[in-house]
């Protein structure tokens, strides 16, 4: 391979220098920047806008024996290799590095950048260098700087009007109030009743009333089960013939390959794992060599790789599962071209990676395997039975035909046999049967689908949704409910409710989505970042100022509960903060007595399994994740992520849980699952 045997390559993480040193051996030294070498003051702005938005980095205290080592191993080399990741976060910390290092004044650099880390990736990179994309260290200083705004200036207004220790973000705040607005409109939900009707016919066919006497039956037409029962006797004593059969050949195409965010929703749904587990495990698996890189919104693929596919298909299920051309699909506006989709770098690799990140590395093999396969093949048919006053069943099924890429990724289609009769066929009703239903609200939000509304709506980047997420439960404004959905907490109602009425473009979709995409002008040289900021600085701080004035204080309410503090005798209240409520004193701050707050509607009703005495009750981490433990505590320590059920398992004696919908044994050892 090319280069001076004393160069040296700087990466962010040591996992993947390590990973790089295996294919490069002793002709360069990689070292680690270990993330981000320089960032913001934590004790002020750091911003001055009074001076174009000049930024004052600091180096952070952890980070600066590192930065002296770098600086020493540098001095020693030749030439050094920035290879930090190639989106603007990574060209960022390239620009950091090079700044502190002296880059370019006292030592020659060179910027490179690869989207897998293969052997061959490597060696073309370090043959063809480029330059540092200063348009992308630009967008994100850009919003670096706006997200430092906001929370800095805008959180203190909340201390003083709600309540201490909150905080608000630009993106968190939307997706904070997407999740309230989804709440409330289940809370006004006024649920309405409606009815179908199912026909049985004689030879085997059940259908559905879909026309009487010619007019189209919508979902909700028929409201009561007296309507219902009124319709049965019109219809029941009628005669009843085929009156059409549409039989045609149904093509079920495979989904692209990933990009982070339907990696994120795809490992939710099907592996359960939150969105930061997820990016943890790509990003693990990333610097492992193991897949490309996984932030990205681009359904590119090389042309390397669709053809390692093509030859794996064959080999492995035979050439009637491989297509002749291979199948691309279009990538949306805002996506980078030059990134690929996520897939793995080698389709023929054997597996020797943890469980978790075995199961996320099979869920990307699949996806970009089968989007490579040839469609799903369905037989569709569709009868259509009358009565001569035009009174219309309707029954449609299918059966697969063949598999194609549905033989390794398998989806919900559902198949259904329908018997073969002709048109013009006589057909004996045997009974009509009447199904009651009440519509529903909209769901509540679960991480993947508040992904895809982030997604859809533009905010943010595929990059940022795990942060927002996990900030939002931090902070305690929403909390996941059983059915692991999202539910906004008082907190969250309040300060989202603040936000909304006096600073609406802050928590504004089509406002932050026109953010996004000034900032992706901004990283393709087309605006300027510090106007950007200009823009929207000096108009906001000017509004800042008014409300200090203008909103009313509305703390957080403080619920009596009829004790008095042990410690001076004053009554006990119910208060919240941002990890949820407690009993603290109503004499602070002369007296700060605090007690954990032990809820009646967050009690299971099951005895402690451990200590047999204290009731098993939901309790709070100091992040505000919730667990189940022993309201004896700290007397007795029993703790779980799961909900026990009071049951022992029949196996091993552990205690019996639910988890994943499923009734499981505790024991990780045990395989047991009760039916």
């Amino acid at each position: 391979m090319a280069g001076k045997t004393n160069s040296v390559i700087i990466v962010e993480s040591p996992t993947k220098a390590k990973t790089i040193g295996v294919f490069l051996g002793n002709k360069f030294k990689v070292l680690s920047s270990y993330g981000h070498v320089r960032d913001l003051p934590k004790s002020s702005l750091g911003i001055d806008p009074e001076d174009n938005f000049k930024i004052k980095y600091v180096i952070p205290t952890k980070a600066r024996k590192n930065v002296n080592l770098l600086k020493k191993e540098v001095a020693k080399a030749d030439l050094v290799y920035i290879a930090t990741d190639p989106d603007r976060e990574g060209e960022a910390i390239a620009w950091h590095l090079i700044e502190i290092l002296n880059l370019g004044k006292d030592k020659d650099y060179q910027r490179i950048a690869f989207h897998e880390i293969t052997e061959k990736a490597i060696e073309q990179a370090i043959k063809k260098p480029n330059f540092l994309d200063i348009n992308l260290v630009n967008a994100q200083q850009a919003r670096r700087a706006l997200d430092r705004i906001v929370g800095y200036k805008l959180s203190p207004l909340l201390w003083k009007k709600i309540a201490r220790r909150l905080s608000a973000g630009r993106v968190q705040s939307v997706a904070l109030k997407l999740i309230v607005e989804r709440e409330r409109e289940i809370n006004s939900f006024k649920q309405e009743e409606y009815w179908s009707i199912t026909g049985l016919f004689d030879k085997n066919l059940e259908a559905d009333l879909a026309k009487i006497k010619g007019k189209k039956l919508e979902k909700q037409d028929i409201r009561s089960k007296e309507e219902a029962r009124g319709i049965i006797e019109e219809l029941k004593d009628k005669k009843y013939e085929v009156r059409k059969t549409e039989k045609k050949v149904v093509r079920r195409t495979p989904l692209p390959p990933f990009t982070t965010s339907t990696l994120q929703q795809e490992a939710s749904k099907r592996l359960g794992f939150p969105s930061s587990l997820t990016m943890r495990t790509a990003q693990e698996l990333y610097e492992k060599g193991r897949i490309t890189y996984h932030r990205t919104d681009s359904f590119n693929l090389s042309g390397q790789s669709l053809l390692g596919a093509k030859n794996f298909i064959e080999k492995q299920f035979g050439k009637n599962y491989s297509l002749d051309n291979p199948r691309r699909f279009k990538t949306k506006k805002r996506a980078q071209e030059a990134h690929e989709a996520i897939r793995p770098t080698d389709v023929w690799s054997e597996l020797n990676l943890e469980e978790r990140q075995a199961k996320l590395y099979k869920l990307i093999w699949t996806r970009f395997v089968a989007c490579q396969m040839k469609e799903a093949v369905f037989d569709s048919v569709k009868i259509e039975v009358d009565s001569k006053e035009k009174d219309s069943f309707w029954a449609t099924g299918s059966q697969m035909k063949f598999d194609g890429f549905l033989k390794i990724y398998p989806m919900k289609f559902e198949e259904r046999e329908i018997p073969q009769l002709e048109k013009g066929e006589s057909l004996e009703l045997k009974e009509l049967k009447p199904f009651q239903h009440f519509t529903k609200p909209k769901a509540r939000y679960n991480e993947a689908s508040l992904i895809k509304e982030l997604e859809n709506n533009e905010i943010g980047r595929p990059s940022t949704y795990a942060p927002i997420i996990f900030t939002i439960q931090k902070r305690n404004y929403v909390q996941k409910n059983q059915e692991r959905r999202f539910e906004p907490t008082e907190t969250g109602f309040a300060v989202n409710d603040l936000l909304a009425e006096h600073f609406p473009e802050i928590v504004e979709v089509k406002f932050t989505a026109e953010m996004e995409k000034d900032l992706d002008e901004i990283a393709a040289g087309k605006k300027d970042w510090v106007k950007l900021l200009q823009d929207f600085y000096f108009p906001f701080e000017k509004k800042l100022a008014q409300k200090y004035q203008e909103v009313e204080k509305k703390p957080l309410e403080q619920k009596p509960t009829g004790k008095n503090c042990p410690k001076c005798g004053k009554p006990l209240l119910i208060k919240r903060s941002r990890y949820g409520e407690f009993l603290a004193c109503s004499g602070f701050p002369e007296c700060r007595h605090t007690e954990s707050l032990e809820e009646k509607n967050k009690k299971t009703g099951i005895i402690c399994p451990q200590c047999e005495q204290g009731e098993i009750i939901v309790r709070r981490t100091k992040k505000g994740k919730g667990f189940f433990g022993c309201s004896n505590w700290p007397q007795c320590d029993f703790a779980s992520w799961y909900k026990p059920t009071g049951e022992r398992c029949p196996q091993c004696n552990s205690l019996l849980v639910e988890k994943n919908k499923k009734i499981k044994c505790s024991d990780k050892n045990c395989n047991f699952v009760k039916k």
